[in-house]
Parts: structure tokens; C-alpha cells; sequence
């Protein structure tokens, strides 16, 4: 069936804004700051030659808190996990390498917790640039692993960020409001299992710097996860567990 008339253009008008929107941010994922992660995208590179993702596997990438979960493959079992995390990851240079961290691979489903985009300091994102970068590495995921469940997992709360709490609730509900009209994209709430029933941080589930998670915190993160998969079918495959690099 032809389009009725003006229809082509208003998608073509669509697309064209989406494209101008997005450009916006392109300057971040092609700054030279990027470049300082290269060594731990490397090291990707690497396992990547030892370790293939299959059908089977759970990828959870992104920041520092993926990278320190040294009990992530107990804490998520019986699912079969790739652990893919560096410190410090922002948006702009997860995007930048998203090619080398996702390789293309028949996921079970790709978790994603990048949560250094706004941390209070001068050089934050704005909530929707945060929202920009997310929709363009959807975008590069899409490309060569189109059928994926692809989760966002909420950014934690913190007592160290807590003074950016207000612009980080932000990027996440824009975060969420997308994934809730698109498919196969799926948010992890986390803020209020996190929080205090005064509205803050519950510090007894942080390390010393009050910013990346402890034992207990990592426990209750997985159980958020586990609960989140189950509820849209992702369920652990049957057979051994097989503990891969990190």
C-alpha cells in the first residue's frame, strides 16, 4: 500500500530532527578524552578471543560497578554471565567503543549500568544529553544485535552524589519513559530499594567512599536483576554454569 500523501515526508521530517537532536552530543563521543580508556578496551579485545558470547549469555557491561563485582557470576547464577566493565565509563566513550565491548552475539540479554554522566561536577551531561547518548548506543547495539532484550539498569543513588540526585532522577525517568515505548528495552529500577524510607541513601550498603557498592549492596542489586529478567521471560538456560573472565 502507497503512503498517503505528506506521510514519507513526515517520517523523513522525523528522522531528520532525530539525526540533528542526536548531533548535539556527537562531540562528546568523538572528544579526545575517550581515548584514556583504550587499555581497558583492550583488555576486552582479549578475552574476546578466549570467550564468545552464544545464546546463553547475560552480558553486563559498563562502569566501575560491573568491573568490582568480583561475585557477580555466584550473585547472578544460575544465570551465564560476560562481565564487561571498566572505571569511570561515561555514555560518550561507551559509545565510542560500543562496537568492541557488545561484539555481535546471539545474547539471552545485554545489561548496561554506565552511571558517570552526571556526578556533580562541572562537566556533567544535562539529563537529555544523558537521554541523546543512551537512544544513539541503542542505535549502534541495533545494528548487529537486533533482537536483544537490552536493559538499563537505574543508576544507584548515593550518599557521594546525592547533591546530583535531583538531575540523576532525571536522566533515569527520560531513560525509562524510552524504554517504556520501545521494544525490547527494559529499565531496572533501583531507587527505591536503595533508599532510606526518609528518601535517602542507604549508606549500609556502600563501601567507604560511599559510592560504588558493597557485599550487601551487590546482593540486593542482583536480586533486582534476577526479579527483572524473570518478569519478562529471560530465564536462566538449562545446564552448568560456566564462569567466564571478566
Amino acid at each position: 500500500m502507497k503512503d498517503k500523501p505528506g506521510k514519507g515526508l513526515l517520517l523523513f521530517s522525523a528522522i531528520l530532527l532525530l539525526m540533528i537532536s542526536c548531533a548535539s552530543v556527537d562531540r562528546y563521543i568523538h572528544s579526545g578524552e575517550v581515548l584514556i580508556w583504550e587499555p581497558d578496551i583492550a583488555r576486552f579485545d582479549s578475552l574476546d578471543l578466549v570467550e564468545q558470547a552464544d545464546e546463553h549469555t547475560v552480558l553486563v557491561t559498563g562502569s566501575s560497578s560491573v568491573r568490582l563485582w568480583d561475585s557477580i557470576h555466584s550473585d547472578l547464577s544460575p544465570y551465564r554471565i560476560m562481565q564487561r566493565g571498566y572505571g569511570g565509563a561515561k555514555l560518550s566513550d561507551f559509545n565510542y567503543y560500543a562496537d568492541r565491548i557488545i561484539k555481535p552475539g546471539p545474547y539471552k540479554a545485554i545489561l548496561i549500568f554506565v552511571a558517570n554522566d552526571i556526578s556533580g561536577g562541572e562537566r556533567d551531561r544535562t539529563p537529555g544529553e544523558v537521554l541523546k547518548l543512551y537512544r544513539i548506543l541503542v542505535s549502534r547495539i541495533r545494528e548487529h544485535t537486533p533482537d536483544a532484550p537490552v536493559f538499563w539498569i537505574e543508576t544507584t543513588p548515593t550518599p557521594s552524589r546525592w547533591h546530583a540526585s535531583d538531575r540523576i532522577r532525571d536522566a533515569n525517568r527520560k531513560i525509562q519513559r524510552y524504554c517504556d515505548r520501545n521494544p525490547d528495552l527494559y529499565f531496572i529500577e533501583t531507587h527505591g530499594a536503595f533508599t532510606l524510607p526518609s528518601g535517602s541513601p542507604d549508606s549500609s550498603l556502600f563501601r567507604t567512599d560511599m559510592l560504588h557498592l558493597n557485599r550487601k549492596g551487590y546482593r540486593l542489586w542482583a536480586g533486582l536483576i534476577k526479579e527483572s529478567l524473570a518478569e519478562e521471560g529471560i530465564l536462566p538456560s538449562p545446564g552448568p554454569v560456566e564462569k567466564t573472565s571478566r
